[in-house]
């Protein structure tokens, strides 16, 4: 059984009977503790696509299974709490709640899984540790560089252990090392069991995946294993 499996999912926007495609016709499977990596030129409907599999966005037309529950009939709030307990999201522009602290920004997720008082501070104290940003905990979004809000982000999409990690340009705001150092992070995650998609310009940041998946003009075009 496929953790994801979409049929013949298409998206578009209609305006004056004119219907501009952003998917068409996607079928795609991936498996439990892949990681899978979509390249594509600006426009080809990656990070739409990683939206619908993180349960953001609704394609039109076309089928969503996850772990064989059919999310194309679920309820809003059906997909919301599957979202919540299951899906760690790393959003290109950062998408941190301004009026929390780093801390709050990270701790956020485990509110939500109501995980206890004493685990949850030793979840978020180890995710600051392995961060190296114990020393920014009490500051708030504006205060950071968007590298340290990237990087927050990141702390945040894996502090409740999700079965997923979608990551639309995890690296994009971090320096060399940085981003090198989060894509062995993202490596260990996926060797320890965790399922990652990610969404990148980078060819040296897929090739710590296992499969690459082109997208041009929103329809897979190439499918390449590594």
């Amino acid at each position: 059984m496929p953790l994801i499996k979409l049929n013949h999912i298409f998206k578009y926007y209609s305006s004056h009977f004119i219907k501009t495609f952003v998917l068409q016709d996607v079928n795609m499977e991936i498996e439990e503790s892949e990681f899978v990596t979509i390249m594509g030129p600006s426009g080809a409907g990656k990070s739409t696509l990683l939206y619908i599999m993180g349960m953001l966005d609704e394609p039109n037309d076309g089928e969503y299974y996850y772990k064989d529950q059919p999310v194309h009939k679920m309820t809003e709030k059906m997909r919301t709490e599957l979202h919540k307990h299951e899906i760690g999201f790393v959003f290109q522009s950062y998408h941190l709640i301004d009026e929390l602290t780093v801390y709050e920004n990270i701790e956020t997720p485990l509110l939500y899984q109501k995980v206890k008082s004493s685990e949850k501070k030793g979840m978020v104290a180890d995710i600051l540790d392995r961060f190296n940003i114990v020393a920014k905990k009490k500051l708030f979004p504006h205060q950071l560089s968007g590298g340290q809000q990237q990087l927050v982000g990141i702390a945040r999409a894996i502090v409740a252990r999700p079965s997923l990690i979608l990551a639309d340009e995890p690296t994009g705001n971090l320096n060399s090392q940085q981003g090198e150092e989060i894509m062995d992070l993202l490596t260990i995650l996926n060797k320890n069991g965790t399922t990652i998609v990610q969404v990148t310009h980078s060819l040296k940041n897929a090739r710590y995946g296992n499969r690459i998946i082109n997208l041009l003009d929103g329809r897979i075009v190439e499918e390449t294993q590594l």
